[in-house]
């Protein structure tokens, strides 16, 4: 297999199973009644996921925005913040940007908003086009699906769901659960064959930072990765271990121990993470709490032994000082990134060429 084929992301992954339109014919049309603001992730053909931590479920919203863009172009809009609680007429310290997402298709921007803060925030989903335009996508009128998550932590319920990808046909959801192994995987098919989705994958690590074994710490932030032609979730935890966990395990009640290959420090929190290909070599880069953007090489990952010991570094990173603050981090395509960055109080999002 060539070496560029390997970080092929979610929605290459989905492409080939997927036609226009395909799976929407289950949509009803309403108000997709969404309870909390949480993280984001495209799927084909314009399907937005968006997940509810507080309602523990994730809808599948037609965005109806299928026009095609054959690159990313220039984004730059400084004070997002204002600009959006502008747009819901509130002040910006009374908003709270959780997530973005962009889709493959027009590269439009998609923006998950909590509207005020605590219990009684509303969640929000924004669109910002090539053109800097803030937009809001009505939640009342729309066609959607969801399913539910029943097993998820109920004390817990803000990290319910923590992250999700699109991955070859299937949303995969990481977060906690009341199971045993409560760090969960989920692997769900999608279009949604039911209203509540089936158990999903409890998930082991050795956490290198802690010395020990652990099942209750939930994975933070993950992208997908083809190691020898072989799908797996590379998922990174708080104090920082980052893990490979084989898409194949991810069955319903199954116990799975991770990998971890690579250790940035205690201390520390992933915030998100993506992987490209450049002048034939594959990268992961990942925004961190407390340690900047780091690059780590990943050409030889099937190489890297599971680490279990304290102290041990694993892949070879880089750290990207020149890239400061950023708390948001996607893929636009092969050659650019989108990076939310706050300093002095205020929040920019912009397009920047990967490293």
């Amino acid at each position: 297999m060539p070496t560029k084929t390997k970080t092929l992301l979610a929605f290459l992954f989905a492409a080939a199973a997927w036609a226009p339109g395909a799976g929407t014919d289950s949509f009803k049309l309403g108000k997709a009644l969404i309870r909390s603001a949480g993280p984001l992730a495209f799927g084909p053909d314009g399907i937005l996921f968006a997940a509810d931590s507080a309602g523990a479920a994730i809808f599948a919203l037609d965005t109806n925005d299928r026009t095609a863009s054959p690159a990313a172009g220039h984004l730059e809009v400084s004070g997002i913040d204002g600009k959006i609680a502008a747009l819901l007429g509130t002040a910006p310290d009374r908003i709270l940007i959780y997530d973005t997402a962009v889709n493959p298709l027009s590269k439009n921007v998609y923006l998950s908003v909590s509207r005020g803060r605590g219990p009684d925030a509303a969640p929000v989903i924004l669109k910002l086009d090539s053109a800097g335009k803030l937009s809001e996508l009505s939640l009342d009128n729309i066609r959607y699906s969801s399913i539910a998550l029943p097993d998820a932590r109920r004390s817990a319920r803000l990290e319910a769901i923590t992250y999700i990808q699109f991955v070859d046909g299937n949303l995969i959801v990481a977060g906690l659960s009341n199971e045993e192994f409560s760090s969960n995987l989920r692997s769900i098919p999608f279009p949604f064959r039911s209203q509540q989705a089936a158990e999903g994958a409890g998930i082991e690590i050795y956490h290198t930072s802690h010395g020990l074994y652990e099942t209750d710490a939930p994975v933070r932030t993950f992208v997908p990765f083809r190691i020898d032609g072989k799908a797996y979730i590379l998922a990174a935890y708080t104090c920082t271990p980052l893990v490979k966990i084989a898409v194949s395990e991810l069955r319903p009640g199954n116990k799975v121990t991770g990998d971890t290959i690579a250790e940035l420090g205690a201390g520390n929190r992933p915030l998100d993470m993506i992987a490209y290909h450049k002048e034939d070599h594959d990268y992961i880069l990942m925004a961190n709490s407390s340690r900047g953007v780091v690059r780590l090489a990943a050409d030889h990952l099937e190489a890297y032994q599971p680490m279990l010991s304290r102290g041990s570094r694993g892949i070879p990173r880089t750290k990207l000082v020149e890239w400061s603050r950023v708390h948001q981090l996607k893929k636009v395509d092969d050659a650019t990134a989108l990076i939310l960055t706050g300093a002095g109080g205020t929040a920019d999002l912009r397009m920047v060429p990967l490293p």
